[in-house]
């Protein structure tokens, strides 16, 4: 039987980490379901506070004040027992701010990438709180575990390997992502040199570190894969969306389910970085002419709103409440596979009947 594994003194009983999406479409709901059914669900701080009355005005302290709210309505859902994770993007404006909170509210695990978190331990010290690099090469990984080891004696509780098939913003160059199959970077490799490196630093520190990997993991036969390269589990994203508990409004979710191979656009992000979402109207608008910022949200670091063809964080929310036409949809390499909207309790039973079935094939 395939199991979960460990987070500090948590287990998931299954493989399976729901990758955290933002603005608002992994919040409490999703989040609190796919604990409860046996993953760990990823509450998303971006912009977390998204529908709090003072968002507009305000949206710092809207922020901070959702992150308890989230948190709390997630255990409710999933039970005292299971692992509750937060994503928080590296690149965020209040990055410090939010890690803080999240760990001072008691979320069990902090994912984060978008940048690297190297000084994300010095924002734990004291707590139960567990932490996790994504990373998206092992040269990346072992920069990471150098800095930690040497700045703060602490080793990552988990790594998250994320590949160039994933969704929203991506850690690889434009000319990575649109490089021929054979020179584009794999995931598969990059798992197998990330998987060897930790079980190394296992053996040195004696410190269990799970491996999962990400981007691009759509079936149980695609999990059956990376455990069988090393990983310990996997991240998924594109999936959770097109189920009925995910945060997002229908639209969005039937954006998902609708969209083809073809409707896939890598797109450069207003915050510097490339991004995979669905060609809508508001992609190809943009293609045309700049849109006007009259409000800045202060939400990324590297965003030069003076520059920037419209502003990514009300993109995001139009996009969340179902305002297609003026949203951003980010989306996963697979989203064209997505046909029906269902319960998570089918989508992870699902999965996990084909992990063990293509499990039995290869033994």
């Amino acid at each position: 039987m395939i199991k979960g594994f460990k987070i500090g003194d948590k287990s998931s009983k299954y493989p399976i980490i729901q990758g955290g999406m933002g603005v608002g479409v992994s919040l409490h709901r999703l989040a609190g379901t796919v604990s409860r059914e046996g993953g760990i669900g990823v509450l998303s701080a971006a912009d977390i506070g998204y529908l709090e009355p003072d968002f507009e005005t305000n949206p710092k302290e809207a922020n901070m004040r959702a992150i308890k709210t989230e948190i709390e309505k997630a255990r409710k859902i999933a039970g005292p027992d299971k692992i509750i994770a937060a994503n928080i993007m590296v690149a965020m404006t209040d990055y410090a701010g939010l890690v803080k909170e999240f760990v001072k509210q008691g979320i069990d695990l902090i994912i984060s990438g978008a940048g690297l978190p190297l000084n994300l331990p010095e924002f734990i010290e004291g707590s139960k709180t567990k932490i996790a690099p994504i990373v998206s090469s092992l040269r990346c990984c072992q920069l990471i575990v150098k800095t930690w080891r040497r700045k703060y004696n602490y080793v990552p509780d988990m790594i998250v390997i994320e590949g160039p098939k994933a969704g929203g913003h991506l850690g690889f160059k434009r000319d990575e992502l649109f490089a021929q199959d054979d020179k584009k970077p794999s995931l598969e490799t990059i798992t197998s040199e990330i998987v060897s490196f930790v079980r190394d630093l296992e053996k040195e520190t004696g410190k269990e570190i799970p491996v999962i990997a990400a981007g691009g993991v759509f079936d149980g036969r695609d999990i059956q894969k990376f455990l069988s390269l090393g990983a310990d589990g996997v991240q998924m994203a594109t999936r959770f969306v097109a189920t009925h508990e995910c945060d997002a409004s229908d639209a969005f979710k039937n954006a998902y389910v609708n969209a083809s191979e073809e409707d896939i656009q890598i797109i450069d992000s207003p915050v510097g970085m490339p991004g995979r979402a669905i060609r809508n109207e508001f992609i190809k608008s943009k293609e045309d002419h700049k849109l006007s910022i009259t409000k800045c949200y202060q939400c990324i670091k590297t965003c030069n709103v003076k520059d920037a063809p419209y502003c990514i964080t009300k993109a995001l929310i139009n996009a969340v409440k179902g305002n297609l036409d003026e949203g951003l949809i980010f989306c996963g390499s697979n989203v064209g596979r997505v046909k029906e909207i269902v319960p998570v309790h089918d989508l992870i039973q699902e999965l996990m009947s084909q992990c063990e079935a293509a499990s039995v094939r290869t033994a």
